[in-house]
């Protein structure tokens, strides 16, 4: 438990967080990825290289440091954190090695004028407050994983029994478990952890699911990257039959129970867990569902098939595409992906697509730029921030 004293000491290196968080983030990875190889297949290298990580990591060191008089305050990044950490499988095993790669990169970042033995204290009793805060969620969240029905702890082998090409650059996999047991429901928004092993090196990932539960298969759609180990890994060597090994569903950007109409709104492979909130309101047939999905082009532009075929079935359904591209070279011909317009996102294609009254419930997600308009366009349009949710990697400051 922090003495006052010690709460003093984490907030007077607030200021050093703001100026100095991520120089700090960055050697603290460097130090335990470079140290502690077991921990490696626990992070995204993509991530590493473009310094989203880092970014993330300063943000919930300086999060924390902010609120430690008021830890309750923490809550959704607490939750975020678990949510991450149960679809990546992080274990009690794990947290004293970031502990002590945490303490070192203050002392060795700040200096020892700075980080003198009071302040290394101060950090190692405040980050092991923090450990058993998540352990404990954590312990909880994989006790009810095992016990739920038809759910597991750890890896669950599954059989890829589809795999289909959806746009020039994603593909989906359906997936079901070689036991031939009960599958684990999960709330659509949710994602599936994946542990791979690539030429020899394992390798964890997270996908969303993108289709409704239906209590025999998972699916999920990934787009090829073109530095990303994984997606590549699953559109080149992954074939039918193939083996996979999965962690169970997680993730707190799921799908609420209302009666409001429900606005989706994408862009890219954000489209993947929108499907499935969209498929389930659908099926339901409670609410009104407008759906809004930006794409590149028509060639990328993935699951216009299923959208005209929802059409067909679902007279609550209203949806717009909207490209980027008017008609990039090879695309001619595809009459299925007509765009609704052409261009970038803009607030009056959202005034005028939304719901008609204001009182709705919009999820959205996509590329960091495209998330910040969105978060900012339905502000503007004043929906509350209760009702208006989404999903991104990175710390909430950079959607500002």
């Amino acid at each position: 438990m922090l003495t006052s004293n010690q709460r003093y000491i984490i907030k007077a290196t607030v200021p050093l967080l703001e100026t100095g968080g991520e120089a700090l983030t960055r050697y603290f990875y460097k130090l335990m990825l470079d140290g502690y190889p077991q921990v490696r297949p626990l992070f995204n290298q993509t991530h590493q290289a473009s310094g989203s990580q880092q970014r993330a990591l300063a943000n919930a060191v300086l999060t924390y440091a902010r609120n430690i008089d008021h830890l309750e305050a923490l809550g959704p990044l607490a939750t975020r954190i678990v949510s991450k950490h149960v679809a990546l499988q992080i274990q009690p095993e794990h947290y004293p090695i970031v502990g002590a790669c945490l303490l070192r990169a203050i002392r060795e970042v700040l200096g020892p004028d700075v980080a003198t033995d009071a302040v290394i204290e101060a950090w190692g009793v405040a980050y092991q407050q923090l450990a058993d805060t998540l352990m404990s969620a954590e312990r909880k969240a994989y006790d009810a994983l095992s016990s739920a029905p038809g759910g597991w702890r750890g890896v669950r082998a599954f059989r890829v029994v589809r795999k289909v090409k959806e746009s020039e650059e994603s593909s989906s996999f359906y997936l079901e478990p070689v036991d031939g047991g009960p599958l684990l429901e999960f709330s659509p928004g949710q994602y599936i952890g994946l542990r791979l092993n690539v030429n020899g090196e394992e390798i964890r990932r997270n996908y969303s699911l993108s289709a409704a539960p239906n209590g025999r298969s998972y699916r999920i759609s990934v787009k090829r990257e073109p530095s990303g180990v994984a997606s590549n890994f699953l559109h080149d060597e992954v074939r039918e039959e193939r083996v996979l090994e999965l962690f169970p569903p997680a993730g707190e950007f799921t799908l609420r129970e209302s009666d409001k109409p429900l606005v989706l709104i994408s862009g890219g492979v954000g489209i993947t867990p929108t499907l499935a909130m969209a498929q389930t309101a659908l099926d339901d047939n409670k609410r009104d569902v407008i759906f809004i999905h930006y794409a590149r082009n028509a060639l990328v532009h993935a699951f216009g098939d299923v959208l005209k075929a929802w059409h067909a079935r679902f007279p609550r359904l209203r949806s717009y595409v909207v490209y980027e591209e008017a008609e990039p070279q090879g695309a001619s011909g595809l009459v299925e992906h007509v765009p609704d317009e052409v261009g970038r996102p803009t607030l009056e294609q959202l005034r005028r697509w939304h719901a008609t009254n204001d009182d709705f419930d919009a999820y959205f997600l996509g590329p960091k730029p495209f998330t910040a308009f969105i978060k900012r366009s339905l502000h503007e349009l004043g929906v509350p921030d209760d009702r208006s949710r989404y999903e991104f990697f990175g710390p909430s400051e950079a959607l500002a």
